[in-house]
């Protein structure tokens, strides 16, 4: 049984004081929540002040991105040891956006899963197509680009460690959202992708997060979904009540 893991990704947004009231809410709201795996990913300044907030709690810290480096002259980047200094615990990898507005490929994602892999940090590796790939009938072959080469390397034993997010591009901040049948059929894809790597044995314990547009109102029917094992949230984890309601799902 995979358990739930439900991730808020806050973008470029919350000023430090903004977020650490957020994440105040955000703990008291889900305090009596035990079965599943709560993470908050705030901007880089809010890393270290967020950490205070969560500490000893069942919500954990995550990271937005991270460089494949462990130092050096790279202005503006910022190292999985600088993130583990802070209180991370978990690092978002290969998001679309990443991918769109900064020209991550497949080869750059992979060096960072090493990395993250290496310095025992969680990652979250995102992957999905764009609407453009997905009415050209290209949508799985794109996913499955994706899967592939983040995971070029990596071994069964590490792959366990990961979290892959499916998200749809053309779901996200849009408001669209796959049906909680098409999500899962790209779950199911992703996790057939994945036992071709390694076994089906493996597939089948590596998590997969729905990161389309996921938010209050749909999450329990995408929960229901045999293949969707959470979600990676990103508007919707903006605000505590919808958050914490994302978080209490009921499948």
């Amino acid at each position: 049984m995979r358990r739930p893991f439900l991730a808020g990704n806050w973008k470029m947004n919350k000023t430090v004081p903004e977020a650490v009231a957020l994440a105040k809410e955000l703990v008291q709201a889900v305090a009596n929540v035990a079965d599943r795996d709560i993470v908050i990913c705030p901007t880089f300044p809010c890393l270290a002040p967020v950490a205070e907030v969560v500490r000893g709690t069942n919500v954990k810290l995550g990271a937005q991105n991270m460089y494949f480096e462990d130092s050096g002259a790279y202005t503006g980047e910022i190292s999985a040891d600088m993130l583990i200094s802070a209180g991370v615990e978990f690092v978002i990898l290969g998001h679309s956006e990443r991918r769109e507005y900064f020209g991550e490929t497949n080869q750059i994602v992979n060096k960072k899963l090493k990395k993250a892999l290496e310095k025992g940090l969680g990652p979250i590796v995102c992957v999905g197509e764009k609407l453009v790939e997905r009415e050209a009938g290209k949508a799985e072959a794109v996913v499955e680009d994706h899967v592939r080469g983040a995971f070029e390397g990596i071994t069964a034993s590490d792959a366990l460690k990961v979290t892959i997010a499916y998200e749809p591009v053309w779901a996200i901040g849009t408001g669209k959202t796959a049906t909680p049948d098409d999500a899962n059929a790209m779950h199911a894809f992703i996790r057939t992708v994945l036992g071709s790597i390694y076994s089906a044995d493996v597939a089948g314990k590596i998590r997969i997060q729905y990161g389309g547009s996921a938010n209050d109102k749909n999450i329990d029917d995408l929960m229901k979904m045999p293949d969707i094992d959470g979600a990676l949230v990103g508007g919707a984890s903006l605000k505590a009540d919808s958050f914490s309601r994302i978080v209490k799902f009921v499948s």
